[in-house]
């Protein structure tokens, strides 16, 4: 009972902790807690405060790497900067295919809570020697520290959703991940903005990497307070062959009933999240003929609309894992992307590039926000069911391990969406256009998981 008073556990909760796995669900009564009170629950807040941070402070140094690349490194050969800038991106999501596999295994294999103070400690001697890379201007070094960021991020996804179930009980779940999706998403916003910001000013590269680490000590202390989860039962060694395991773990999620369609639902977010965030810049500035502080406007109405949709799913599921927002959610941001495709037109004037008072003066700029809004807001109510699917879905020894898989299929998706949206754009297809096909081929997507899912069910009960 001390215990439970302690950390804030529900009744019936300090028996998991000390190895009742399997009675869990008996043990914890059913509740429908509000996401004011999660947020501020002992057992949950810590983990909430540590991936927040975490997600701000890559942001922050990948935005802020982007910029003075771009700006003041590239200032004289925009090709070269370009370039690196690609590279960049694709160093930061190398770790995700290389070492998912063993990030799930270890995750596993270990006590979670224990764990995940380590590898947030990592975070800081990556963010001390971003702050050194920022301060010399060392392209080499730059590039070095978003492979390292990556890393960190790899094995840091496993524990943060692997933990969850571990932490609260089954009817908050749905809650849990609503709150991890949408501050995961308000994270991203403000790292974005503040390492576009702060970088370029004078003594900027020092205030960037002085705020880099601060926020990573910060994460640190946070985790450090998350509630101790049980060790597991039986552990297993971690494999040599990295490419082996993570195949391994594909073909593992393809034999669990829901866990696959599940996975290929987040990922196909994922896809369209990376698709419409890549191409806001374009998007504003060719055909909107908008500046700079209306893409800063899309980034916000996206990121404040996934936080909105993730917590009105949250509410109206009250605590209960159902399928049934998914289809519905598709289908809200297929139409709220084609709008987005349909209202698109230049807003500025032949002189120049409006701003965001010229964009939000008229009817067509309120319409677009609005579209934004909807759209990302369908996205977190799409999204927050099947993050709860994949993890009760998962076995409990197993769970990280889907977790992997999942971030596996999602950095492919996301390769996937970089390479067939630089297709479609080189065969003259235009922003506008590309946000259409996407839109319509999400209606097919949508079709296809559901079906997928009833084939799931079928399977399941023969």
């Amino acid at each position: 009972m001390l215990r439970q008073r302690r950390w804030g556990l529900p009744q019936g909760r300090s028996r998991r902790l000390m190895g009742g796995e399997s009675k869990v669900c008996r043990s914890v009564p059913r509740m429908s807690p509000t996401l004011l009170g999660l947020l501020t629950a002992r057992r949950f807040w810590p983990l909430f405060w540590g991936q927040f941070l975490g997600a701000l402070n890559d942001n922050l140094v990948k935005n802020a790497v982007a910029v003075l690349i771009v700006f003041r490194l590239g200032a004289t050969e925009s090709a070269h900067a370009t370039l690196v800038v690609t590279a960049a991106a694709g160093l930061f999501i190398l770790p995700f295919f290389l070492f998912s596999a063993w990030a799930g295994e270890l995750a596993d294999n270990q006590t979670k809570s224990r764990l995940i103070a380590w590898v947030k400690l990592a975070e800081m001697p990556a963010m001390a020697l971003a702050a050194l890379a920022l301060g010399l201007e060392s392209q080499t070094l730059m590039l070095v520290v978003l492979f390292l960021l990556g890393l960190q991020a790899t094995f840091f996804g496993p524990l943060k959703y692997g933990i969850l179930p571990e932490l609260l009980a089954p009817e908050e779940l749905v809650g849990g991940n609503a709150l991890v999706e949408g501050g995961t998403f308000l994270a991203i916003l403000l790292g974005s903005i503040a390492g576009s910001l702060l970088v370029l000013r004078p003594a900027g590269t020092l205030w960037v990497g002085v705020l880099a680490v601060l926020l990573a000590a910060l994460g640190w202390l946070a985790v450090r307070l998350v509630a101790p989860t049980p060790a597991p039962q039986r552990p297993q060694s971690l494999s040599r062959d990295p490419v082996g395991a993570t195949w391994a773990l594909l073909t593992e999620a393809k034999s669990r009933p829901g866990l696959l369609p599940a996975m290929l639902g987040i990922s196909w977010f994922w896809l369209m999240g990376a698709t419409y965030l890549t191409q806001f810049p374009a998007f504003a500035k060719a055909t909107l003929a908008v500046d700079e502080t209306v893409v800063t406007l899309f980034l916000t109405l996206f990121s404040l609309g996934i936080g909105l949709g993730s917590t009105l799913c949250a509410r109206a599921l009250k605590g209960q894992a159902s399928w049934k927002p998914v289809p519905w959610a598709a289908l809200g941001m297929s139409l709220f992307g084609l709008d987005l495709a349909w209202a698109a037109g230049p807003i500025g004037g032949v002189g120049g590039l409006a701003g965001i008072g010229d964009f939000l003066a008229g009817a067509q700029g309120w319409r677009l926000s609005l579209d934004l809004v909807g759209l990302a807001a369908m996205g977190g109510a799409y999204t927050v069911p099947l993050y709860t699917f994949l993890q009760l879905k998962a076995r409990p020894e197993n769970r990280a391990r889907a977790i992997a898989a999942n971030n596996v299929l999602n950095a492919a998706f996301m390769v996937v969406s970089a390479a067939a949206s630089a297709v479609l754009l080189g065969a003259g297809l235009g922003v506008p256009g590309l946000f259409l096909a996407l839109a319509a081929v999400n209606l097919a997507a949508a079709a296809a998981l559901a079906r997928a899912k009833r084939t799931d069910e079928r399977r399941a009960k023969a």
